[in-house]
């Protein structure tokens, strides 16, 4: 049995929450299943983490800043937009980050405002990342996190990728 330090468990943790609160939501996520999942007691979990407000937010950070630090790593000089959203794109395959970043815009709306100021706080740096990327042209940046949003929408509404809603999508 290999041993993994508290922060590799944390790190499991994490990973796992995203996965588990893509498909159930905050609310319809119970953290027995995430404990059970990383293979872990409930009261380690709660050793890991105060509550399960802070896997999730924990979580929801992971999963914006992740999705954010792809964008910035795939963008070129040549057509940043485009480099960006083929980045983007790539998660149509990996749901959990698309359904993830719907479940945080979610939870923030039924949530308290602490919980709703630290994911706006993330969610204002990534728009001012993207902003900065792509110019700082307003009209960019918003066509631009638009497109990712509808991606968003395409993939939670459970579109495959070969539908035709998809055509106008670049490969």
């Amino acid at each position: 049995m290999v041993r993994m330090s508290a922060e590799e468990r944390r790190e499991s943790v994490i990973r796992a929450a995203i996965s588990e609160f893509a498909h159930g939501g905050y609310h319809g996520t119970s953290t027995e299943t995430i404990a059970r999942r990383v293979g872990v007691s409930q009261p380690y979990l709660f050793r890991l983490f105060p509550g399960k407000q802070a896997i999730f937010l924990a979580a929801a950070t992971r999963c914006l800043s992740e999705t954010r630090r792809v964008l910035e790593e795939a963008r070129t000089d040549a057509d940043p937009h485009m480099s960006m959203a083929a980045a983007y794109k790539t998660f149509i395959e990996d749901r959990d980050m698309l359904l993830m970043q719907m479940q945080v815009y979610v939870a923030v709306a039924a949530m308290e405002d602490e919980f709703g100021a630290e994911i706006r706080k993330v969610w204002e740096d990534w728009w001012d990342s993207m902003h900065l990327l792509l110019g700082a042209d307003t009209h960019e940046t918003t066509f631009f996190m638009s497109y990712g949003m509808l991606i968003n929408t395409l993939v939670s509404l459970g579109f495959p990728s070969s539908h035709r809603v998809w055509a106008d999508f670049a490969p």
